[in-house]
């Protein structure tokens, strides 16, 4: 099965749960999904590890898969962790950038603009996915790197909805230009002041996110 479709299936599931068509407490059937999506258990048992991993849903001995919720206060404490982790990533990278990180950058920047322009939401997601990937690469430290990727996949699910909320694109994408100015300036508090603005969710933003969990 090609990444495309892997990504695919893990990415309807993920909405499933997101949308409450699978409820908290639910246990997720193999082979029922296997049917469902019409692929083998394999591609399905890969999506639910991936999911797992993201803290979605646990993967428990005997029940198999179980659709967990986090709660909101526990998804406000994981926001501002990222929104700390990127701003450290962000410093670094306009401290320590070459021409390889800044073209991989601009790159990413500019395929955000054209899902942005787009409307697309989900092309964006993917595109701002990679705008970030850059910039702890750009960071040039393997650890922080590391970290932020790992908590980024934690938190994915929940960035996504985000997008979803009117004018969130084309805000964000703005966002990422000042970005993208102070570190190839090579200011690295100004980048790490707008990377914590841009990943943190506090007051209307957050009540955004509590809302649209609540009526998915």
């Amino acid at each position: 099965m090609s990444e495309n479709v892997g990504r695919w299936l893990r990415d309807e599931i993920e909405n499933a749960i997101l949308s409450n068509e699978f409820a908290p407490g639910e246990r997720l059937d193999e082979m029922v999904l296997a049917s469902r999506y019409g692929v083998s258990r394999t591609p399905v048992r890969e999506a639910l590890m991936q999911l797992n991993a993201i803290g979605l849903i646990e993967i428990r001995p005997r029940r198999g898969a179980v659709v967990i919720d986090p709660g909101p206060h526990r998804i406000y404490e994981m926001f501002e962790v990222m929104a700390e982790l990127e701003g450290l990533a962000g410093s670094l990278a306009a401290r320590r950038l070459d021409e390889g990180s800044r073209q991989a950058i601009t790159a990413a920047h500019k395929r955000c603009e054209q899902s942005a322009e787009a409307g697309d939401s989900d092309a964006y997601y993917y595109d701002n996915e990679e705008f970030h990937k850059a910039i702890y690469a750009a960071s040039r430290s393997d650890f922080l790197e590391e970290q932020c990727m790992q908590l980024h996949r934690r938190l994915r699910p929940y960035r996504r909805l985000q997008l979803r909320v009117r004018n969130r694109l084309s805000t964000s994408f703005s966002e990422h230009c000042g970005i993208v100015g102070a570190i190839f300036a090579g200011d690295g508090e100004e980048a790490r002041r707008l990377l914590r603005t841009h990943v943190g969710i506090q007051g209307e933003r957050f009540s955004d996110l509590v809302a649209s969990m609540a009526t998915r």
